[in-house]
C-alpha cells in the first residue's frame, strides 16, 4: 500500500465516505507552533516513486496562513470537506473547484485554536468543532453562522465524536479531565465522566453499541465506557509508553479500536478480550498525531505523524510495505 510524504508535520487523516481511494489530511508547519498549514486530498492508488521512495500524490492541496490540526469529510456532499485551524477558524474546501476558489466559507467565531472536527454521519447536514477556548460549536455548512455553541467545559475542549447512532447525540474531550456527552436538544451536557487523572485528548464512539464510548488521555491509557453505568470504566488499555493522542473505533469489527501516542506507535486493540492489544507498528520516527479506518474497505488503516509521513496498510501488514 502507499505511503506519501507530506510538506510537513502530519496532525490528522480521514477516509473519505464515497470514494475508497480518497484521503483527506492536515499537516503544519513547525509542529503547528507557528507558520502555515496544508490540507491535502490524496489519491491512493498512486503508485511509489522508482527504487521505492514514497510520492505523494494530490489530487488537492492548499495552503493555508495558519496551523491546521484536524480535518473532516462532509457526509452529504462527497467534495466537500472542513479543516480545523489555529487562527480560531473553520474553513469549508470543495475539493471539486481549483484552489483560488478556496475556501468556499470561513466561519470565524471561536476565540482560540480549533482543535478538533466531527461530522455527524446519521443526520449527515451538520459538524461540530472543538476549541482551545472551552467551547464547542455546531455548525451547518450552508450557514454563515454557527446554530450553537456548548458551554460547560472548563479548560480546552481537544476533540468532539458524534454517535454513530443517535442523530443528536455527541460526546466532548477535554484538558479539565473529564468526558461530557451532549444532546443538541438540551442545554447542558446529559452526562459528565470524569474519565482520566490528567487531560483527555481524544474519545470516539463504538459503531455497533450506542451505549459505549472509549477515552484517551495524557496518562498513556485507553478506558472504555458503558455511559448507562459510567461509575467505573468497563475495560482499561494499557500499553503505550507516552500520551495517547487519538482512539478509533472499527466501522466493521465491534470491540475494535485503533489508537495512537506520542510514543510514536499505533496500537490496535479488541477491549473485550483478556489479552486486548492486537497489534503494534511501530512504522513512524516522530509523534503520531493522526489515525483513521476506513468505512468503505474493511481493515484499511491510515496514520500520519510529525515525521511528515502519512501511511496507509490493511490491518495485519507492514505499514512500510509498499
Amino acid at each position: 500500500m502507499p505511503a506519501f510524504k507530506a510538506p510537513a508535520p502530519g496532525f490528522s487523516v480521514r477516509f473519505s465516505p464515497f470514494h475508497e481511494q480518497r484521503l483527506l489530511a492536515a499537516a503544519s508547519q513547525h509542529f503547528g507552533l507557528v507558520g502555515n498549514g496544508h490540507l491535502l486530498v490524496l489519491d491512493l492508488s498512486a503508485a511509489a516513486a522508482p527504487g521505492g521512495a514514497p510520492a505523494a500524490a494530490p489530487v488537492f492541496a492548499f495552503p493555508t496562513s495558519d496551523a491546521l490540526f484536524d480535518c473532516a469529510w462532509s457526509e452529504s456532499h462527497e467534495s466537500l470537506c472542513a479543516a480545523a485551524s489555529g487562527d480560531g477558524s473553520v474553513r469549508l474546501f470543495d475539493v471539486a473547484l481549483p484552489p483560488a476558489q478556496n475556501p468556499v466559507r470561513l466561519l470565524r467565531e471561536h476565540a482560540r485554536e480549533v482543535h478538533g472536527l466531527d461530522w455527524n454521519p446519521v443526520r449527515r447536514d451538520a459538524f461540530l468543532s472543538a476549541s482551545w477556548d472551552d467551547t464547542l460549536k455546531l455548525w451547518s455548512p450552508d450557514r454563515p453562522a454557527s446554530v450553537r455553541t456548548f458551554r460547560g467545559h472548563e479548560y480546552c475542549v481537544y476533540a468532539a465524536a458524534w454517535s454513530a447512532r443517535h442523530p443528536d447525540v455527541f460526546a466532548s474531550a477535554s484538558g479539565d479531565r473529564t468526558a461530557r456527552v451532549w444532546d443538541v436538544r438540551e442545554p447542558a451536557p446529559t452526562l459528565v465522566i470524569p474519565a482520566h487523572d490528567h487531560e483527555v485528548l481524544s474519545l470516539d464512539w463504538d459503531k455497533y453499541d450506542p451505549s459505549i464510548l472509549a477515552t484517551g488521555s495524557v496518562d498513556k491509557s485507553i478506558r472504555v465506557w458503558d455511559v448507562r453505568a459510567p461509575r467505573a470504566p468497563l475495560a482499561q488499555l494499557a500499553g503505550h509508553g507516552y500520551a495517547v493522542k487519538r482512539v478509533k473505533f472499527s466501522p466493521h469489527r465491534q470491540g475494535m479500536l485503533m489508537s495512537c501516542s506520542y510514543d510514536m506507535t499505533v496500537c490496535m486493540w479488541d477491549y473485550r478480550k483478556e489479552d486486548a492489544l492486537l497489534a503494534r507498528y511501530g512504522h513512524h520516527t516522530e509523534f503520531v498525531a493522526g489515525i483513521d479506518m476506513s468505512v468503505l474497505v474493511e481493515g484499511l488503516l491510515a496514520s500520519t505523524g510529525w515525521d511528515e509521513m502519512i501511511y496507509v496498510w490493511p490491518f495485519g501488514s507492514d505499514p512500510r510495505a509498499m
